[in-house]
């Protein structure tokens, strides 16, 4: 769903006031080595739960860092040209998206259609669709997903750092079941910075969702500088429910007061603990404390509550219920090596960033999002274990979303680290990926939003609009069979989602890893047949439109209005579509990947009357109703 005018306006003019207030001073964070770190975390952040390495089974390690060097190698880590503010920009971070057969992840204008998992105990149509080594990593990534589906359903209300490790991991170490707080790396500052990246976003910042640019995720990163006045990636919503895009904008605990204290900061059962800030925005002067004029986008410190398994106790914010089933994961790779410049974490001074501040976008409302981490030196997948100093470490960065008092959290991560952003923590918080010295890899698994996503859905879409049409088993010829304005409405609403949700989305994009897995071409090649018919379906509407000219009444007249409408607007999103298929930055790219204004009416089937002139049949429709 798309926000409102005066409420993105609302929200630039808060975030405006904010930076005013903040002028050039930074906000603390801590990290491992700060004093305070642990409260923090379980009073501030007790949705995230870090999984060491050591924890997980070291034959799906294997598997699992195998298939990240194999699609690497193969090619089908590919950047994104996303749409953020009505221009079109690249991720900074490569990806393709594995998921369930026939699902897709929408963010920023984008949808990624997914290669199945071609998991053993799901039946995947054409088994022949790509090769053997490129199923065995999709297998090997399922079988992670699988894990995280098992791991994540098992974790209880309040279990927090001190129990994440379980099973394997106690038997291994079991005195380390206390798998962060205590991490060896010290969190030290970087340089601070100016820019935000929003994940998907422009910076994708994300995005950034949506920041979106994402997974968010989710790592999706663009390239791009912020614009002045933004506090946060906000998840840039595309036409759709995009993705859940709807992010809250979020201001993170606001800077640290003298002598290492936090005004307005009292975490609960420890309210007089004193911690130490972080960084160097810590040193700065204190802020004054920001007016709660913004209070209605301040998110309260949440009531602990006793629960068993699972999620919490039903509550206004926890829609997440019965066991986790993560049906995509957005793949993720980056080295900081290849990239001319990152921008500095803009408000905490915590270093350079991969990804920008974001929500993951376009998923279940609470659900959790599952992490895998792997940084190595080289595509030979050379660990980069052994470094000393946190500058080579990549770090996830966590703040709360519009919360003036509280500090930031980092949480550096070692090559085969999972954590797991639990219940509400996507949706109240915000987080960024700290780039370290080596490539990383990432396996971002969530719960996608798919209720109008999937193959199933759309080709169901399909079938309701082409219930009005009727063929003639003899001559072939087709007939309408109802003509009332809504039904008109209707069909032609399909029509459109079909030729810019689906089509040119995946000429725009998707068909690229067709070469890697074919499994969508057939289902894009019959969603083509059908936009044909529904071509076929617009000029039966016209026509009958037409024949009627010298009947009056109402009926007629909403028919010619509907009829304009839909064609003007699909009018305008072909002129988007084609602009951003000859863009600049769409020339740039090879032509193995470069974006195809395919013009599939017409081409491939010779019985078939090239495209209709929009512009001149919608001329046709107003003149009619200057007559009537």
């Amino acid at each position: 769903m798309k926000r409102s005018g005066d409420s993105e306006g609302e929200k630039r003019r808060k975030r405006r006031k904010l930076l005013q207030e903040l002028g050039d001073q930074k906000i603390a964070f801590l990290g491992p080595s700060d004093q305070g770190y642990q409260q923090l975390w379980d009073s501030s952040y007790s949705g995230l739960v870090l999984r060491k390495s050591f924890s997980l089974p070291a034959e799906l390690h294997g598997r699992v860092q195998a298939a990240l060097f194999t699609l690497r190698r193969k090619g089908c880590l590919l950047r994104d040209l996303v749409r953020v503010r009505e221009r079109d920009v690249f991720t900074v971070v490569s990806r393709t998206l594995l998921g369930e057969p026939g699902h897709t992840y929408r963010y920023l204008n984008t949808r990624l259609f997914a290669i199945p998992w071609h998991s053993e105990d799901t039946e995947v149509k054409g088994q022949n669709c790509c090769d053997p080594d490129f199923r065995a990593a999709c297998k090997a990534l399922c079988e992670l997903n699988t894990f995280f589906c098992s791991d994540v359903s098992l974790l209880k209300e309040g279990d927090r750092l001190t129990q994440c490790a379980k099973g394997k991991a106690e038997a291994k170490q079991g005195e380390d079941g206390d798998t962060g707080s205590k991490h060896s790396e010290d969190s030290k500052n970087s340089e601070g910075g100016d820019s935000e990246q929003s994940e998907e976003e422009d910076t994708e910042s994300k995005h950034s969702e949506e920041w979106d640019i994402e997974s968010k995720h989710s790592e999706e990163g663009c390239s791009g500088s912020k614009q002045e006045g933004e506090w946060e990636t906000e998840s840039k919503h595309s036409s759709e429910e995009e993705e859940s895009c709807q992010v809250k904008p979020s201001v993170s605990g606001v800077a640290a007061g003298l002598e290492g204290t936090f005004p307005g900061w009292t975490p609960k059962a420890f309210s007089g603990t004193e911690i130490k800030p972080a960084g160097r925005g810590a040193q700065q002067n204190p802020v004054a404390q920001l007016k709660h004029s913004l209070t209605d986008h301040h998110i309260e410190d949440r009531e602990k509550q006793a629960s068993g398994p699972g999620c919490s106790q039903p509550s206004p914010r926890q829609v997440c219920t019965g066991p986790v089933k993560f049906n995509v994961t957005l793949l993720n790779y980056m080295d900081p090596a290849a990239m001319s410049q990152l921008k500095e974490e803009p408000y905490y001074a915590m270093g350079k960033m991969a990804v920008g501040w974001h929500h993951d976008e376009n998923l279940i409302n609470h659900s959790p999002v599952a992490v895998y981490s792997y940084s190595s030196h080289n595509d030979k997948g050379e660990s980069s274990e052994g470094g000393s100093g946190e500058k080579e470490c990549w770090r996830i960065g966590l703040k709360v979303a519009w919360d003036i008092h509280t500090p930031g959290l980092t949480l550096p991560l070692e090559p085969g680290d999972c954590y797991y952003m639990r219940d509400d923590l996507n949706s109240t918080h915000q987080h960024c990926v700290l780039a370290g010295e080596n490539a990383r890899f990432s396996s971002t698994h969530r719960v996608a939003e798919c209720s109008s996503g999937t193959l199933t859905y759309i080709q169901s879409r399909c079938q309701e609009a082409l219930s009005n049409l009727h063929t003639d088993p003899e001559t072939g010829s087709h007939s309408l069979l109802a003509l009332l304005p809504t039904t008109l409405q209707h069909c032609e609403e399909i029509h459109n989602e079909v030729e810019f949700e689906w089509l040119r989305q995946y000429w725009f994009q998707g068909q690229r890893f067709a070469r890697f897995c074919s499994w969508w071409t057939g289902p894009m090649e019959q969603l083509e047949k059908d936009w044909k018919l529904m071509e076929t379906m617009t000029m039966l509407f016209l026509d009958t439109v037409e024949e009627e000219e010298g009947q009056a009444g109402e009926g007629r007249r909403e028919m010619a209005e509907t009829l304009l409408a839909a064609l003007t607007n699909r009018h305008q999103q072909r002129q988007t579509w084609r602009d951003r298929c000859h863009s600049s930055l769409a020339q740039t790219l090879p032509p193995e990947e470069a974006p195809v204004d395919r013009p599939f009416w017409g081409v491939d089937d010779p019985n078939m009357p090239l495209p209709f002139d929009l512009a001149d049949i919608i001329n046709r429709v107003e003149s009619l109703l200057w007559r009537m």
